[in-house]
This record gives C-alpha cells, sequence and structure tokens, in this order.
C-alpha cells in the first residue's frame, strides 16, 4: 500500500466495510481487507456471562476512556501467551493514532492502580464501532473493556458494533457471523446514525474517564438485553 496512504483514505475505507492489516508487527506493510464474512456483536442482544456480569458489579479494575490511547494499541502489538504474533505495525500505530487525534479513534482502558492491565480500541463512524483489537493482563481485563465499551455505544444509540472476524472468545457475547451484503447493508443504515461516540455518556471527575460505574454498565446493558 502506497506510503501517501492517510487517515482519511483510512476513514473512506470504513465507510466502504473495508480494514486494513498488516502481515507482521514487524512488516511496514499493509494491506486491505474485505472478508466474505463478517462478526458482529449485536448490540441489543449483548449477553454476559452471569460470572463475569457479577465481575463488572465489583468493579475490580479503574475503566476509564481515551486515557491512553496510544498506550492501549502498543499493548494490543506486543506478543503474550497464546499470542505470539499480531498484525499491528507501525503504520497501523501511526494511522490510528493520527484518527484518535482527529476525534474517530477511540479506546476503553482498564487500571489496577497505575498500571495499564486492560483494553480495546476501535473507530467510530455514524453509529457504527468498528472494533480493532484488544488486549489483558489480567484476569477479565479486556472483557470489562468490552462490556463498558458496548454500555457506552447503547448510551449514544450507536446500533452496530463490528468485530470484524469470527472470535471464539466473543461468542459468548453474542457474536454472529453475516455475509458481506448483508454487513454493508446495516453498514449503510448505521452510518446514517447520528451520534457521537461519549456524547451522552457524561464525563467524570477524570474529564474523559468512565461515566459509568461496573454495576452503571451491566445495569445499561442489562435493560437493553
Amino acid at each position: 500500500m502506497s506510503q501517501r496512504f492517510s487517515s482519511s483514505d483510512l476513514l473512506a475505507c470504513y465507510r466502504r466495510g473495508i480494514f486494513p492489516m498488516g502481515d507482521a508487527r514487524n512488516d511496514p506493510n499493509l494491506f486491505l481487507v474485505d472478508p466474505d464474512m463478517r462478526g458482529i456483536i449485536p448490540l441489543k442482544g449483548f449477553h454476559v456471562p452471569k460470572r463475569l456480569l457479577r465481575k463488572v458489579k465489583q468493579a475490580p479494575f479503574r475503566v476509564t476512556v481515551d486515557q491512553a490511547f496510544t498506550r492501549v494499541m502498543e499493548m494490543c502489538a506486543e506478543s503474550a501467551e497464546g499470542r505470539e504474533s499480531t498484525w499491528i505495525n507501525s503504520p497501523i500505530l501511526n494511522l490510528y493514532s493520527t484518527l484518535h487525534r482527529e476525534g474517530y479513534a477511540h479506546s476503553i482502558e482498564c487500571w489496577d492502580g497505575d498500571e495499564l492491565v486492560g483494553g480495546l480500541y476501535g473507530v467510530a463512524l455514524g453509529g457504527a464501532f468498528f472494533g480493532e483489537s484488544m488486549f489483558s493482563r489480567a484476569t477479565d481485563a479486556s472483557k470489562i473493556a468490552l462490556v463498558h465499551l458496548v454500555a457506552h455505544l447503547l448510551e449514544d444509540k450507536f446500533v452496530l458494533l463490528d468485530a470484524q472476524f469470527h472470535n471464539p472468545h466473543l461468542e459468548q457475547f453474542g457474536l454472529v457471523e453475516i455475509p458481506r451484503q448483508d454487513f454493508k447493508k446495516l453498514l449503510k443504515e448505521a452510518l446514517n446514525v447520528e451520534t457521537k461516540f461519549y456524547s451522552n455518556s457524561g464525563s467524570s471527575s477524570e474529564g474523559r474517564g468512565a461515566s459509568f460505574t461496573g454495576s452503571g454498565a451491566a445495569q445499561r446493558i442489562t435493560q437493553m438485553s
């Protein structure tokens, strides 16, 4: 892919249902992906297993929004047990950091004290959120980040959560696979929704920290499920 590929080009790809990946963390090249089958997590059918729901309510981590976007990406790019190689390379880091500065890319962070132990990031356009990657360095940290993400998306009237591919770890939350043409129909409808990420969720004393407590996030989701 051309080195001149910009954040505007990236947004245009997302609007067409296409997203970039890298072959490997140390490979500087990007390629565009348009899967035949697309993984999505229905927001109003979002399912939280009972054990995890109890843990979310207990709030074992401090959860924030957009407080450490680049660090979340860097930790998603790191090798970890069961994920020795990743696709997040330097061009990906640079492009999405630009999208974050422009207000399109967002992160959810889970903290244990001052230590970042889990999180996720993705892109928001219209009423669609495109989940990109997540990481966990403490039990259930990435899952709790996902629950908080969905609570924010529901509060802000989003209608589509794209998971890109089938992932067995996401099946517990209701992930389904749909054909490309069905996804693009849902995407077209979602792009016409006028909303912004974190627009209705308020703010905490930390600025763009998490406005939802653990019990608040759980309540918001169970109201819609």
